[in-house]
């Protein structure tokens, strides 16, 4: 009777959907986007009063191979060569996991590329970053990194005030903030383009992650979706058989019941502004979080509570980070300050444990004690002298906003002891490292050797610069991050598993909810969100292609 009871009342909804999505960054909208213009009425929920999460907050760099534009441009790829890439750059033992998820995401990464281009007002175009590791096979030099040209935000109308802001100068387009070397060189990266951020100051109109989510947003307008924010979704509402067939959540102080008759997609972001979890998944020592604050679990949590799997829970995007504020709290400014001439990164040891020009210098930042479960390098420091400040205007501002942030000193002994580090070995750690500047060499970490690291210091021989000019600086170079990369464990098609790997039906998950299957390693710039587009293409395209089979069996057009 009691069974009864409840079945009856799991039935009694609010309002009703075909696919209901939580989230609103750009996983989510992707998703949303797709079920849509496959016809199904789609609701977006949003936790924050906020559009956008993660992804408005991003520099919205995409990692696509094989992608359109580069064809058009004439540099050469193919989705073979991005896999034997995606292969030959991950960690060990991935393989056997997510083999099958790489070659989902390497043939429909450029299918959604172009389908968001066609359904939206983005236009995306190629950056000249190479991939991370290009020496590698299927590695290329140029073609699979892009972001999107600047959007008015007038064009979504009232949603033009909840799109999310940013810590990053979303005026700049991508590309400008290279060419311009914005870190370096504000003024003149700012009068190089003074015509176009006149314009867009006039025009509402915002580069980078800003356009990606006023594009998208705007596609998903048009083709009907409905966008709720200031809505907490608080649990998953299974039926009969265990299929998710909605949700329940909590919006201006009531609780309410949604139906999803296709579909929920959990697409609702990372967990790192949960304490307990982050505490648990990543132990030791924390700078910065670089993601709006509602990023606390929820995904993760729902999911696991109905008997979801989850997987890569100590993934995520460590990336260099200086304090800024945001929303009245401290948060992180993502900015690789510690890849400068005259700056190395020690650990508590005073020893340098990695290239401070590495672009996955957060993999070895992390890097846990297999025993322990430790971060074996923390705490670590940024040691240079006085050139790191007068070299970049911008460092220099919001030192000087966080007074107690950066230590100075007029000798290295101590610096050292200013910050707790052994004085000889940091002397001796500076020493060895200048004696490299002399000989043109690192011996120890290769710096500025690799194709990416030219890259970033902007031609060969340019990486290496002595720390011999006091006073001498010392910043804190813990974890920051920007967004964890472990959640719910799916299949090729974005399904939700549980732990015997069967589907939860009605269930899907993408983006930074998701078990990652590109984790704290990055391949590319890009590969936080082209994977989260494409991850949110793939449930959308399920969710529609799943609608029209059952509707052509109920016509009979298809033999069951």
């Amino acid at each position: 009777m009691k069974r009864d009871i409840e079945m009856k009342d799991l039935q009694t909804w609010d309002e009703s959907y075909d696919v209901l999505v939580v989230g609103s960054g750009s996983a989510a909208l992707s998703a949303a986007l797709r079920a849509s213009v496959g016809g199904l009425r789609v609701k977006v929920i949003e936790k924050s009063r906020f559009i956008g999460g993660t992804s408005a907050m991003s520099g919205s760099g995409t990692w696509i191979p094989a992608n359109h534009h580069a064809a058009a441009a004439g540099f050469k790829d193919s989705i073979d060569e991005a896999l034997e890439y995606m292969r030959a750059s991950a960690p060990k033992g991935w393989s056997a996991t997510e083999d099958h998820l790489w070659k989902a995401f390497a043939y429909a990464a450029p299918q959604t590329l172009r389908f968001i281009e066609a359904n939206t007002p983005l236009e995306f175009v190629l950056t000249e970053e190479p991939d991370v590791v290009p020496e590698l096979k299927g590695g290329k030099q140029r073609g699979r990194m892009l972001s999107p040209k600047p959007l008015s935000k007038w064009i979504v109308g009232r949603y033009a005030g909840k799109i999310r802001t940013s810590t990053l100068p979303h005026l700049f387009t991508y590309q400008e903030v290279y060419d311009g070397d914005l870190y370096h060189s504000p003024v003149r990266a700012a009068l190089r383009v003074l015509p176009r951020l006149a314009w867009r100051v006039l025009s509402r109109s915002r580069a980078q992650g800003s356009a990606l989510i006023t594009g998208l947003l705007k596609g998903c307008l048009d083709n009907g979706c409905e966008i709720e924010t200031g809505a907490r979704v608080m649990q998953l509402l299974p039926g009969e058989g265990g299929r998710v067939d909605g949700l329940e959540l909590e919006s201006g102080g009531r609780r309410k019941r949604y139906r999803a008759t296709s579909g929920v997609v959990i697409a609702s972001g990372g967990f790192e502004w949960n304490k307990e979890m982050l505490n648990e998944y990543f132990p030791g020592k924390l700078d910065w979080l670089g993601s709006p604050s509602t990023n606390e679990g929820d995904g993760q949590r729902m999911v696991a509570a109905i008997g979801g799997k989850l997987a890569h829970m100590d993934q995520a995007n460590v990336y260099p980070a200086i304090p800024t504020r945001y929303e009245g709290k401290p948060h992180g400014l993502p900015i690789i300050f510690q890849a400068e001439k005259h700056a190395i990164v020690v650990n508590s040891s005073a020893k340098r444990f990695v290239s401070e020009y590495d672009f996955n210098i957060g993999v070895e930042v992390d890097r846990r004690d297999p025993e322990t479960g430790q971060p074996v390098n923390l705490p670590g420091w940024v040691i240079a002298d006085s050139r790191l400040l007068k070299g970049a205007p911008p460092l220099a501002f919001y030192s000087g906003r966080s007074r107690d942030w950066l230590v100075k000193a007029n000798t290295i002994r101590e610096l050292a002891a200013k910050i707790g580090l052994p004085e000889d070995a940091l002397e001796a750690t500076v020493a060895r490292y200048n004696g490299f500047c002399r000989d043109g060499s690192d011996r120890d970490f290769h710096r500025g050797e690799s194709k990416w690291e030219q890259f970033k210091a902007g031609g060969k021989g340019n990486a290496l610069g002595p720390i011999d000019r006091p006073p001498y600086v010392a910043a804190p170079f813990n974890r920051s991050i920007l967004g964890t990369k472990g959640g719910a464990q799916t299949n090729e098609f974005g399904q939700v598993l549980r732990e015997d790997s069967s589907v939860i039906p009605g269930l899907y998950a993408a983006g930074l909810s998701m078990a990652n299957p590109i984790g704290t390693f990055a391949i590319g710039p890009g590969t936080t969100i082209g994977p989260n587009l494409t991850w949110g293409y793939i449930c959308g395209e399920a969710l529609a292609n799943e609608k029209r089979m059952v509707g052509l069996l109920k016509t009979g057009k298809v033999v069951a």
